[in-house]
């Protein structure tokens, strides 16, 4: 049930062209306590969360402070006139890359010397984070999540990454990347229900400038993971059309 209203809205919007409405920013299902934490002292980011935004899914520009914009160069530009909604990878069952999320739920899974992301969308992938100090390597193979290295800053988690393919869109809009990407993520745990992430993007081949986006998700409480296999009985591109932009 907890997919039914975001089916139900991309149906709408094909048969009639019509975006649907966009509702209120969904509020925690979490009491407002304070987040917990392990026996260490360290926050716990234990639980299973959900995108309580739509700026990593959408448009990453909804993500910038009031006033910014997203410094795409003159080849991004052009790249994003090419994009059509149905090529867009997410759609085709592809990992959604770093930063996008799709929007469905997602967990942190601690197992030193890692940490895993376990995410139920699409073709149920993961991301593996390397805690141990290491750097990256100086020629890394491109792959959808690039390689990861994180630490802990006091209570914030802040994961590195590079060694990205090209081939993911950062949101349904189609903003595009090269392989010079590079991630900085910093996730916070302000309170039990909600997760904050801060995400740095710098790519000279397709942005002019670094720039940085704002995000929060919300837990789901005495939820888990379900079995969600995109590829099976896949019907949504046949029907995507037109230039690559938001529902």
């Amino acid at each position: 049930m907890r997919h039914w209203t975001a089916v139900m809205c991309a149906g709408l919007t094909l048969a009639t062209g019509l975006a649907c409405a966009q509702p209120a920013p969904p509020k925690s299902a979490a009491p407002p306590k304070p987040a917990p934490r392990l026996p260490s002292g360290r926050i716990d980011f234990t639980g299973l969360w959900r995108p309580a935004d739509i700026f990593l899914i959408e448009d990453i520009s909804l993500g910038l402070k009031p006033g910014e914009t997203v410094p795409v160069n003159a080849w991004a530009q052009e790249k994003m006139t090419t994009h059509l909604s149905k090529d867009d990878p997410e759609a085709n069952c592809l990992p959604t890359g770093v930063p996008r999320h799709a929007p469905y739920p997602w967990k942190f899974v601690e197992s030193p010397p890692y940490i895993y992301i376990l995410f139920e969308g699409n073709i149920h992938s993961y991301r593996q984070i390397f805690m141990d100090g290491r750097s990256h390597p100086a020629d890394p193979n491109p792959t959808w999540y690039g390689h990861s290295i994180g630490r802990w800053e006091n209570d914030t988690l802040v994961i590195d990454s590079v060694g990205f393919n090209d081939k993911f869109w950062f949101d349904f809009v189609g903003h595009p990347h090269t392989e010079q990407l590079h991630t900085v993520e910093r996730y916070e745990r302000p309170e039990l229900g909600f997760l904050s992430e801060e995400v740095t993007i710098t790519d000279p081949g397709a942005y002019t400038r670094p720039f940085t986006l704002s995000a929060k998700h919300r837990l789901l409480p005495n939820d888990e993971l379900l079995e969600y296999i995109c590829q099976e009985n896949q019907r949504d591109t046949q029907h995507l059309v037109g230039p690559a932009g938001r529902p």
